[in-house]
């Protein structure tokens, strides 16, 4: 019989996580590798955020904090939610984690009993099934595909719920694919919401301003005021302030779930780093004019990388509202023969193909869910995207 727990067999390490681990271990064997699959900006953390933690470390705050975080950075995080989604809470609403990982760890192990049922639009982030297989609930995965702009329609949110429903998980802009809903969009499925008083949304916002085109990014209980009380708003400083070791996301929600949270957070991690939690006041209260800068930035390179693989043979590549990455379908690829004589039967096929004839590394899309696809994080140097993109372009136009 074996030690490890069986809890353990009901989920798989990160997908994301390992390719990243895997490109960089080729680069350090020396392997020409240019690596696409982690999701973190290129652009290093702004110097006014790196300033006040170094002013924390001077200072000596460098102990153990409250659970759910620092009252200053707390009350940033409501000042933040009012500023930029007119939403009205409390500090004593709002629990601090170790990165956005956390919160919905947190959240799901704090409020999922056996056979409860999440609702999972796919694409998803990877850790969204796994976290709620943990904790023993059940993922109820949602396909969303292209003909639908990988968005989870009403009518299919309505076929979904049922009376073990316990939490819809809506991201918007979607990793994986960039999507975001509009107004509208998020009008329709809370109205669905709304018949159905059992049913609670958790909306990761993490990629809120990140968006493009003049797009106008909303979050369901601004949308929806009469669901701010089974609203749990989850968002963090790792993607838009470039923090993404500094670990540091944030749930905002009904006392309860709050509470809830904070005792499995005070019998885990107990508090994110008291520095990086100074460093987090500066992102939110600071100065925010870097974010359009970037995101100029990477709006050429989404530009540049939908042109170049929607040029390659057997890829089709939707241009995204928002987010850092593109979700090509390669299904014109499957089937075919590479120069070695290996059919690409999968997207996991495609991927190591891309890997091993042209070193490029990308996620294959079943690690989110919908297949034929693979996610490209476009978050790396305009050269590093032209050069890999030609790549890819190669490797296309090589099979047979």
């Amino acid at each position: 019989m074996s030690f490890i727990a069986s809890r353990l067999s009901r989920i798989k390490p990160s997908p994301t996580i390992a390719v990243a681990t895997k490109a960089r271990e080729l680069k350090a064997a020396g392997v020409d590798v240019i690596g696409l699959g982690a999701g973190e900006p290129d652009f290093d953390t702004p110097d006014h955020i790196k300033d006040a933690a170094k002013v924390a470390m001077d200072k000596g705050d460098t102990k153990y904090t409250a659970v759910a975080g620092t009252p200053e950075l707390r009350q940033a995080i409501v000042d933040k939610l009012k500023r930029d989604n007119d939403l009205d809470y409390t500090v004593d609403q709002i629990s601090v984690g170790c990165g956005g990982k956390q919160n919905i760890y947190n959240a799901l192990m704090a409020t999922l009993d056996p056979g409860d049922e999440v609702i999972i639009p796919a694409p998803y982030w990877v850790s969204y099934p796994d976290i709620t297989l943990l904790a023993e609930g059940t993922p109820v995965v949602v396909d969303c595909p292209p003909e639908a702009n990988f968005k989870l329609t009403p009518a299919d949110l309505e076929a979904a719920i049922t009376p073990k429903t316990k939490w819809l998980i809506l991201n918007s802009p979607s990793n994986p694919t960039g999507a975001a809903y509009t107004a509208d969009d998020m009008k329709a499925l809370t109205d669905v919401l709304l018949k159905h008083d059992h049913v609670w949304v958790m909306t990761d916002d993490m990629y809120e301003h990140i968006v493009y085109d003049d797009f106008k990014f909303v979050t369901p209980a601004q949308v929806e005021p009469k669901l701010f009380d089974r609203t749990l708003t989850l968002n963090g400083v790792s993607k838009a302030y470039c923090m993404t070791g500094w670990r540091v996301g944030y749930a905002a929600g009904p006392d309860e779930i709050i509470k809830a949270m904070n005792k499995i957070q005070s019998q885990s991690t107990t508090h994110t780093s008291s520095v990086s939690q100074a460093a987090a006041v500066a992102a939110l209260n600071g100065p925010h004019d870097f974010i359009a800068e970037h995101n100029a930035v990477f709006k050429e390179r989404r530009d540049l990388v939908v042109a170049m693989l929607n040029d390659a043979e057997g890829l089709e590549c939707p241009m995204p509202e928002g987010a850092f990455y593109v979700y090509p379908s390669c299904q014109g690829m499957i089937g075919k023969t590479t120069p070695d004589g290996k059919v690409l039967n999968t997207d996991e096929d495609v991927v190591g193909y891309l890997l091993e004839s042209e070193g490029v590394a990308a996620v294959h899309g079943e690690a989110f869910g919908l297949s034929p696809h693979f996610r490209v994080s476009y978050a790396t140097s305009t050269e590093l995207l032209t050069e890999a993109c030609t790549r890819i372009q190669r490797a296309c136009k090589a099979l047979s």
